[in-house]
């Protein structure tokens, strides 16, 4: 048999098995696996989050050899599309403590940033965000918003 050929037999490469060996292979090859933690982090969740998701079915989970979680990049993206669509069934919270309610004072952008002013009682709090996100948010003067300031990072975020 010859070792550099998976599939080859006494009478030489089998052209059926090299062709169902191929696709097998092409398969396994294009697809993403993903560990727990970098699940967590595509989808802003903590990683308990992505473990309960998975007892529960919600997102389906692959045991290694070694006993570890594996998420299907295919699977992780039907769930992340799921989410996008129905966000109010997915509330998130936030890790950072330092959170500062108070009101959008003044919005300075361009086409791909913007700068995000709040007066959050007596401390003036300046971000800068994508102009996306101030879309997304509908921040304008006089709307009320909270900055979560975790680390070197400023949170920005709509209130309710």
């Amino acid at each position: 048999m010859d070792l550099g050929n998976p599939v080859g037999g006494p009478k030489g490469p089998d052209p059926h098995l090299n062709s169902a060996f191929a696709s097998l292979f092409g398969y396994f090859a294009c697809m993403s696996w993903f560990r727990m933690g970098e699940v967590a982090q595509m989808l802003g969740v903590s990683t308990d989050t992505v473990r309960r998701w998975a007892d529960s079915g919600r997102l389906i989970a692959e045991r290694t050899d070694g006993g570890q979680r594996r998420f299907d990049g295919r699977e992780l993206a039907r769930f992340a599309t799921e989410i996008a669509e129905n966000p109010d069934a997915h509330p998130r919270s936030v890790s950072a403590r330092n959170r500062f309610p108070g009101l959008v004072t003044k919005v300075t952008r361009d086409t791909v940033m913007a700068q995000v002013e709040i007066q959050a009682g007596p401390h003036r709090i300046v971000s800068l965000i994508s102009a996306e996100a101030v879309d997304d948010l509908g921040l304008e003067p006089g709307v009320r918003a909270v900055a979560s300031i975790k680390s070197t990072n400023v949170i920005i975020e709509r209130a309710e």
